[in-house]
């Protein structure tokens, strides 16, 4: 077992396998206990906020505030209640494990059946998000599996105040603290995560498109995407003005730095008249607004934030109070934009036609597709599961927002009574 004072000594690859005998040891942790260790975390996190605020103020003063990032760094005696919140909710939710997905019994009489498990140890590389390093414990532990995290430098004071709040509540429970394991050096521990292969079973990065693509092109762990956000709404012919005003005001403008705000509005080429009504409300947030040539001439004048669309604006994640319009002929030009400038993240369309509708939800490519709802919602709370660990832009494993239920794999467990194989 490493202790937080041994860290610093200790390689990032000997603290890495100390978390997989921690997670065979948290195999005969009671489900009742680690929901009680959760509550008591929840508890501490509460008592921690002026030492997780004090941290958080050195990560928040090397960094420019006009960052985008800065917003998801920083951290607030509301956001900490959040956390301790989010961490009390996932206690309250039935265990993800021992779940019977399956039974048969063949003619000879044996019997298979397919339970949930756990995954064992599971890695999650993250940016600017000190509120990850709870949320990812919460849902590892409650999952039964030990975690290696791996947080930006831009948060290193926090999550070392965050990861010695957890540690503890672990050894006052007598749990192996080694089911949370902190690396906060730099690309050299990143590097001995990614290859891994033995000590840790899944990877999980969180962040940006380019942190998604180093995790995926050099790690020897299997990795899931999530994070990378390049959301659409489509204004087809039918669209209401009102709802489609009010939908991308709250998508764009609630929090700007996540993965699910909008990106860019998709807008049928007969509908650019109403524009300015859809537009204006934006401007009480100072949103820029990136048009090309059609929407651009009819914003012109009636919006006071307006610049003229470049190549690199279609396709791009924003995260910031800037996005992009896209003129389209109809809804096949559309879904071919879509195809070729999305991540699979989140799609919304603003329609009252049924048929639009049903073609735009069955051809989208994404994890989550929406009619007439802010994409702000593509998020494991507002889903009903609790915390959620990301999101995952895949298909193979999970999907959409990852919880406890798709932070465990299964095996099959036979059972019988001497059959042998001829």
């Amino acid at each position: 077992m490493f202790t937080n004072d041994s860290f610093p000594a200790a390689t990032a690859a000997l603290r890495i396998k100390a978390a997989r005998p921690a997670s065979v040891r948290l195999a005969g942790v009671a489900p009742a206990e680690i929901d009680n260790i959760l509550r008591d975390l929840a508890a501490k996190v509460r008592v921690s906020a002026p030492a997780l605020l004090e941290a958080n103020a050195a990560d928040l003063a090397r960094m420019d505030r006009d960052n985008p990032k800065y917003d998801r760094l920083q951290l607030t005696d509301e956001r900490i209640a959040d956390i301790a919140d989010g961490l009390e909710r996932v206690a309250a939710l039935p265990s993800p494990l021992d779940i019977e997905i399956e039974s048969v019994t063949r003619p000879n009489g044996m019997t298979i059946r397919k339970v949930s498990v756990p995954f064992g140890v599971i890695g999650v590389i993250y940016e600017a998000r000190p509120n990850v390093t709870f949320d990812v414990f919460g849902l590892c532990f409650k999952a039964g599996s030990a975690c290696v995290l791996k947080g930006g430098h831009e948060a290193a004071d926090t999550n070392r105040a965050a990861i010695a709040v957890i540690r503890r509540v672990l050894e006052d429970h007598n749990v192996c603290p080694d089911c949370a394991i902190l690396l906060d050096g730099g690309r050299e521990e990143t590097a001995e995560m990614l290859h891994a292969r033995g000590d840790i079973d899944l990877i999980i990065p969180r962040g940006g498109r380019k942190l998604i693509d180093y995790v995926r092109d050099n790690s020897l762990v299997p990795v899931i995407e999530t994070g990378a956000g390049v959301c659409h709404t489509y204004f087809h012919s039918s669209g209401d003005i009102a709802t489609c005003r009010d939908i991308i005001y709250n998508a764009k403008t609630r929090r700007v730095s996540v993965c699910n705000a909008l990106d860019c509005l998709i807008v049928d080429r007969d509908r650019l008249s109403a524009l300015p009504a859809v537009c204006y409300h934006l401007a009480d947030r100072n949103v820029e607004i990136h048009a090309d040539a059609e929407a651009y001439h009819a914003l012109e004048g009636a919006y006071p934030y307006l610049k003229e669309a470049t190549d690199d604006d279609f396709g791009r994640e924003w995260l910031d109070y800037k996005m992009t319009i896209k003129t389209v002929a109809d809804i096949n030009e559309a879904l071919d934009y879509i195809a070729a400038n999305g991540s699979h993240h989140s799609e919304c369309i603003i329609a009252e036609n049924r048929e639009a509708i049903d073609l735009f939800m069955r051809a989208v490519d994404a994890a989550c597709v929406y009619a007439n709802v802010s994409t702000a919602f593509t998020d494991g709370g507002q889903f009903g599961f609790g915390a959620e660990i990301g999101i995952s832009t895949q298909k193979l494993h999970a999907r959409g927002p990852m919880a406890l239920r798709q932070i465990t794999t299964y095996k099959y467990l036979i059972t019988g009574s001497g059959q042998t194989r001829k």
